[in-house]
C-alpha cells in the first residue's frame, strides 16, 4: 500500500495544480506533495524533414529559412479538435519532405483533417479528445485506500523463470545472425523497450534498462523481470524513438548508456518539449517533432520517421506537468510499415493514423497497467482496447508491450495476455496477428510480395 500511495501521489498534485491553478504552490509545498512527487515520480504507471533540429538558429537564419522553404503558411493558425491553440510548428513544411514522401505515394491522404496538438491556457499541452479523463479525488481515495492490489507478482525466480522467461536475445548468441533476413524482425526487451530491424534501419523504443524506473536506483517500481541484455550488447542502433518523459519510458541511465556508446552516430526521435533534456545528457544529434511530422536517419532518406498522436500525459518533476508533448510514432519505409503506440490510452486519432499511413507491417501496442479502469482509463487502454487500435491502425500483426516488467496497476500479473487472446476471438481475428513474446525473445515479420500501396 505504501507504495501504492506514493505512486498516485503525483496524480494528487496534478489535480490540485490544474482544479486550483490560482491557488499558490506554496500551499502544495505545505502538506509536503511536491516533495514527495519529486522522490516518487512515475510510480505508475542530414535535414531530411521538418522539426526542431538540436543547432537551433537565429532569427535572422529562421527568416532566411521559412523565405526559401515556406514553414509556416499564411492565414490563420487551426485550431486543435476540441479547441486550444495549435503550435505553429504544426504548420510547417519542407521541400525535402514533399520529395521524400512522394516514394510513399502519401500526398492524397495529407488532405485529410487530422487532430493537431493544442495547449491549454496556462502553455501546457492537452489532450483535444474526449476519452481523455484525469482521476479525480473520490477515484484516488478509492484507490489508494479501498481498492485491493490484485497483480500478485510471485518473489520465488524459479516461478516467474518458468512464467515469463527471460531468452538471451539471438543478436547476444550469434551476432553474425544479424543483417541475415529479410523483412522486419522485432525483439521484445522488456515493457516498452523493442527493437526492431526494418529497410536497413535498426530502431530502438523507450529504452529502460535500468532495474528501477525512478531517478534514483534504490527506491521506486522495481522490474520483476530484468532486461535480457545490456546497452553494450545491443547491435547498431541508428534510431531512438521516445514517446513522453515518464521514467518508465524516458530513462536517464539508458540514455546515458546509450549515448556513451553510439554517440552523435545515433538520432533520437522525441515529441515536442525533450529536446533540452536530451541535450543536458549529451545527446547531439535529437530531432524533436510535433504531431504529423517528420524527419528521418541520415544516411536512410528512404525510411521516415513521423511523430504521430497518443493519448496520455507527462512529467517528470513537481513543476513540468505536460511541459513536454507525448506521442506515437508511425515508421514508413517502402517495403514495411512500423508504428510504436508509446503508452497510451484510446482515442479517435488511432483511425486518423490508419487512414493516413497504414496498413502497418507491425504495431507494438501496450496492454498492460490498465486497473482499477476508472482510474487508468484516460491514460492506458485495456487488451480489448489495443485489439481495437490493431484494427484501426490496419495493422497486419501486432506485438503486445508495456507488461510482464513492472508491476504498474492493480490487474494480475499474468492476466493482459489471457484477456488479449480473449479479445481476439471475439473479433474474429487470429491469434498470431497480435501476438506476445517472451523477454529476449524475437520474431520474424516476413517480407511482402508486394507494393504495400497497391
Amino acid at each position: 500500500m505504501e507504495i501504492v500511495f506514493l505512486k498516485y501521489v503525483q496524480i494528487v498534485v496534478y489535480n490540485f495544480k490544474f482544479t486550483q491553478a490560482s491557488t499558490p504552490r506554496k500551499l502544495v509545498n505545505l502538506v509536503g506533495f511536491n516533495c514527495l512527487q519529486v522522490s516518487f515520480i512515475r510510480w505508475s504507471t542530414s535535414g531530411c524533414a521538418v522539426g526542431r533540429n538540436m543547432d537551433r538558429p537565429t532569427s535572422s537564419d529562421r527568416a532566411e529559412l521559412e523565405e526559401t522553404t515556406g514553414l509556416v503558411e499564411d492565414g490563420e493558425l487551426p485550431q486543435g479538435a476540441e479547441g486550444g491553440e495549435v503550435d505553429p510548428r504544426t504548420l510547417r513544411k519542407s521541400s525535402s519532405s514533399r520529395s521524400s514522401r512522394k516514394s510513399f505515394r502519401l500526398d492524397y491522404r495529407l488532405e485529410e483533417e487530422v487532430t493537431k496538438s493544442c495547449r491549454d491556457k496556462h502553455g501546457r499541452w492537452t489532450n483535444p479528445w474526449p476519452t481523455w479523463r484525469f482521476p479525480s479525488y473520490s477515484m484516488l481515495f478509492r484507490f489508494l485506500v479501498l481498492d485491493k492490489n490484485h497483480s500478485n507478482v510471485p518473489t520465488s525466480k524459479e516461478v516467474l523463470d518458468s512464467e515469463l522467461p527471460v531468452m538471451e536475445p539471438y543478436f547476444v548468441q550469434n551476432p553474425e545472425a544479424l543483417d541475415s533476413h529479410a523483412g522486419m524482425r522485432v525483439t521484445w526487451l522488456g515493457h516498452a523497450t523493442v527493437l526492431v530491424e526494418m529497410e536497413g534501419v535498426n530502431i530502438l523504443t523507450d529504452p529502460i534498462f535500468s532495474q528501477r524506473a525512478s531517478f534514483l536506483q534504490f527506491m521506486g517500481p522495481k522490474r520483476y523481470r530484468g532486461p535480457p541484455c545490456t546497452v553494450e550488447q545491443l547491435p547498431r542502433i541508428d534510431a531512438v524513438l521516445i514517446s513522453h518523459s515518464h521514467y518508465d519510458h524516458l530513462d536517464a541511465g539508458s540514455v546515458a548508456s546509450l549515448n556513451a556508446r553510439f554517440g552523435g552516430e545515433l538520432r533520437w526521435f522525441v515529441p515536442l518539449g525533450l529536446m533540452d533534456w536530451l541535450a543536458k545528457m549529451g545527446c547531439e544529434n535529437v530531432m524533436e517533432l510535433d504531431w504529423w511530422e517528420e524527419n528521418c536517419v541520415p544516411g536512410h532518406d528512404n525510411v521516415t520517421f513521423v511523430c504521430t498522436p497518443s493519448q496520455h500525459w507527462s512529467k517528470r518533476t513537481a513543476w513540468d506537468d505536460n511541459r513536454s508533448l507525448w506521442s506515437s510514432w508511425s515508421v514508413l519505409g517502402p517495403n514495411h510499415r512500423f508504428f510504436f503506440a508509446g503508452d497510451t490510452g484510446y482515442c479517435s486519432s488511432f483511425q486518423e493514423i490508419g487512414r493516413r499511413f497504414g496498413p502497418f507491417d507491425l504495431a507494438a501496442i501496450p496492454i498492460g497497467a490498465y486497473q482499477p479502469r476508472d482510474v487508468m482509463q484516460g491514460q492506458h487502454v485495456a487488451p480489448e482496447e489495443a485489439v481495437q487500435i490493431h484494427q484501426d491502425l490496419q495493422a497486419k500483426q501486432s506485438v503486445a508491450i508495456h507488461w510482464g516488467t513492472f508491476a504498474l496497476a492493480y490487474e494480475y500479473y499474468l492476466e493482459p495476455p489471457v484477456r488479449l487472446r480473449e479479445a481476439l476471438e471475439q473479433k474474429g481475428l487470429k491469434p498470431e496477428s497480435f501476438f506476445t513474446l517472451h523477454h529476449g525473445e524475437s520474431r520474424l515479420i516476413a517480407a511482402q510480395d508486394r507494393d504495400v500501396f497497391d
